[in-house]
């Protein structure tokens, strides 16, 4: 089943406000099996929207249209999709009566422009709004559909949960999106898809390739009749990605650097510091703001480009990792080295008498790429530990 997502204000175009509603659905639709093939945003006119939509209904099975249900001129999804199903709006009594009465428990006199949002077409069915004052729209013809619902997040996300999300899924047929990130280091997006070969080329499971700043991330997809048959199907590609980068393979999902760091820490006892210079603390930062790695973390040392007061001027990343361990009774360390106008930085790891060191460069300005040596480092870091002990 193919879906399109529409999304309609002439604020989306001026950069006003951002679409979250579109991230949402997408994420939604995938999960109950439904691909989304094209996502639209088009302003508060009532030929531009006419058009968006008579494109989307033509190309896909269900269009998502969020926006423009409002109660003033501006507010046009209505009259857009009732021009093109080529029906007449009138206002539906129960509509208006439930309208009045929901702005009467507010105290409030209802503007009568807001009688628009009682509005129906014979072929539309109402979706209720129970936290706001515009229904949504329901119409299905010649095995299309479109699904109008309110521009606030809040109003959407509840009339997608309760009335569209239910009907589209049967709509679909029994079919289960299951996905599974890995994120990989040391290795460019480029080289990532080279290796994954003919991977990428699959239908079901899906291989796709993304770069991050803290990786390449290579997303695993498989859609089954429900997530038993999908976890099936995506289970031995995961292991085969997993076993083609080895030891590049720095987490998957939601699995934080701390995480897995402190994993290893715990399983050896073994307590980490760290040392950096021309970062602003991000290595700092990076592993005291991590809940599950901080408990093992003795101390940083942050040198800035004033002066250092560590007796390390000149030291080398591996050098400055051999003095954080050194100065904190620590059994790990790990430091990061950030120089030069155009900035290049250095990580490296130190644990007992194994050091290992790379360079990162990175197009993205020192924070970004202070940000990444701070990764690649914790990433080094990650496979002495399972080395060790």
């Amino acid at each position: 089943m193919r879906a399109e997502i529409v999304s309609v204000g002439t604020e989306l175009l001026l950069g006003m406000i951002t679409d979250t509603n579109a991230q949402y659905l997408t994420q939604q639709l995938a999960d109950i099996g439904v691909d989304v093939y094209w996502i639209s945003q088009v302003g508060d006119n009532l030929p531009r929207v006419v058009e968006v939509l008579d494109r989307a209904f033509s190309r896909s099975d269900a269009v998502i249209v969020t926006g423009g249900l409002g109660p003033t001129e501006d507010d046009l999804t209505r009259e857009a999709i009732a021009e093109l199903m080529g029906e007449t709006m009138v206002v539906d009594a129960e509509l208006e009566r439930q309208l009045r009465e929901n702005f009467a428990r507010r105290g409030r006199p209802m503007p009568e422009r807001g009688v628009k949002q009682a509005t129906l077409i014979p072929s539309a069915k109402a979706l209720s709004n129970p936290i706001g004052t515009a229904p949504g729209w329901l119409v299905e013809r010649n095995g299309h559909a479109i699904a109008a619902m309110p521009g606030v997040p809040a109003e959407m996300r509840l009339m997608w949960t309760e009335q569209v999300r239910p009907v589209l899924r049967e709509r679909a047929g029994a079919s289960v999106l299951v996905t599974s990130t890995l994120r990989i280091l040391g290795i460019g997006e480029s080289g990532v898809e080279e290796r994954l070969g003919s991977l990428v080329r699959g239908t079901n499971p899906t291989v796709a390739t993304y770069a991050k700043p803290d990786g390449v991330q290579v997303r695993i997809s498989a859609k089954g009749a429900d997530e038993a048959a999908a976890r099936e199907l995506l289970s031995p590609l995961v292991r085969e990605v997993r076993n083609l980068f080895g030891e590049n393979v720095f987490g998957g999902g939601d699995e934080s650097p701390g995480a897995l760091v402190g994993a290893q820490l715990r399983r050896i006892g073994w307590r980490l510091a760290s040392a950096e210079s021309g970062t602003g603390g991000v290595l700092v930062a990076e592993i005291a703001g991590d809940p599950a790695l901080a408990p093992y973390f003795r101390g940083g040392l942050v040198m800035g480009e004033a002066g250092d007061p560590f007796g390390l001027d000149g030291a080398s990343a591996p050098e400055m990792a051999l003095a954080a361990r050194a100065k904190t009774a620590s059994e790990a360390g790990i430091a990061i080295l950030v120089r030069g106008e155009e900035p290049v930085a250095s990580s490296a790891v130190s644990v007992n008498d194994v050091s290992d060191t790379v360079t990162t460069s990175w197009s993205r300005g020192r924070a970004d790429l202070s940000r990444r040596a701070a990764i690649e480092a914790l990433a080094m870091l990650l496979r002495v530990l399972k080395r060790a002990g």
